[in-house]
């Protein structure tokens, strides 16, 4: 299914702190018919849009905002039973063994692919 039909009227909160990458991933999403809600460039942003959001349908956090790492977002998301993907340009391995069945897409950024990791 491509991204337009899954991503299409859902609720998802982008967390990246690279000004230019999360507008262009923000566009992408929207492209393909998601409301971002974001993007949050800090832990402290990404924590109060996740706690001030009626709706979350999924989240794609980038897992080191500017050297704080975004596993209590990633928390904050479990505890809704929000679908969340880490996104990094980094190996599997350097994500925290807490979180074993969270799927990882490497940078850059691939939308299709995340559609299928997070809904598919």
């Amino acid at each position: 299914m491509p991204p337009a039909q899954i991503f299409a009227g859902r609720h998802i909160l982008l967390v990246e702190d690279d000004f230019v990458i999360a507008l262009d991933q923000a566009a992408s999403l929207a492209e393909a018919g998601a409301r971002v809600v974001g993007p949050a460039p800090t832990l402290a942003a990404a924590l109060k849009l996740v706690a001030e959001a009626e709706r979350l349908d999924g989240a794609i956090l980038d897992v080191n905002l500017r050297g704080e790492l975004s596993y209590p977002v990633a928390d904050a998301l479990r505890a809704r039973s929000v679908p969340f993907v880490f996104l990094t340009g980094y190996d599997r391995s350097t994500i925290s063994a807490s979180y074993p069945n969270v799927p990882v897409c490497e940078k850059p950024f691939n939308l299709t692919r995340i559609a299928e990791v997070m809904f598919g």
